[in-house]
């Protein structure tokens, strides 16, 4: 039972929930930001460099035939698929773009949001003890 008790406390502290939203909110985020990049970003760089499709280009390691498509190629043997690491590099390289822009601009609207006001640092004790001093000798 006791173990039951300490999973409980750990489920609802609020680091665990602040976690599992987080997770959720980024699933979420990621879907996102790939389809800014797949459907937006990548169809713009593809035109850009003269329709170029990186994912389909391979160099055959089993003495494929020439001219097969990438997955025919990999139906047939191995295949060294470069083409698909650089399309997955060059969307890596948009994604942590996107998301740097947007962790500026989210830093820039903090600063121009007002501080909330600071606490007053504790008086030192050697102020204190001259005020009482200073509130015996008026009583006195």
């Amino acid at each position: 039972m006791a173990m039951m008790q300490e999973f409980k406390e750990f489920a609802v502290k609020g680091n665990a929930i602040d976690l599992a939203v987080g997770v959720i909110i980024g699933a979420a985020f990621g879907k996102i930001v790939d389809s800014i990049v797949g459907d937006l970003v990548m169809p713009l760089v593809g035109k850009l460099i003269g329709g170029l499709d990186f994912s389909s280009y391979y160099i055959p390691l089993a003495g494929q035939a020439a001219g097969l498509t990438l997955a025919e190629a990999k139906k047939t043997g191995a295949v060294f698929a470069y083409g698909n690491f650089i399309t997955i590099l060059v969307n890596f390289i948009i994604l942590a773009f996107i998301i740097f822009m947007m962790v500026k601009q989210i830093n820039r609207l903090k600063k121009d949001a007002p501080a909330a006001p600071a606490e007053p640092a504790p008086t030192p004790e050697d102020v204190v003890l001259l005020r009482e001093i200073r509130d015996s000798l008026r009583k006195g």
